[in-house]
């Protein structure tokens, strides 16, 4: 389990991040926004988050591994 800010504040710059690379570098760049708001989207509906997954996996920011 990891913080609900913690989440939202890496979700917020992966999006500005890839509005950014996909205005300067390539439009390909926003297939990654699309993919972070759909995450987003669905994780308010089923209460799963990849990210927090692999945070938790990884033991970073103080996150913990999810037990079901």
């Amino acid at each position: 389990m990891c913080p609900d800010v913690l989440i939202r504040r890496i979700a917020g710059t992966f999006v500005v991040l890839s509005v950014l690379l996909g205005t300067v570098v390539s439009p390909w760049f926003y297939a990654f926004t699309a993919f972070v708001g759909l995450n987003l989207l669905q994780s308010s509906f089923t209460n799963w988050c990849l990210l927090e997954r692999v945070l938790g996996r990884m033991r970073l920011f103080g996150c913990r591994p999810h037990t079901a």
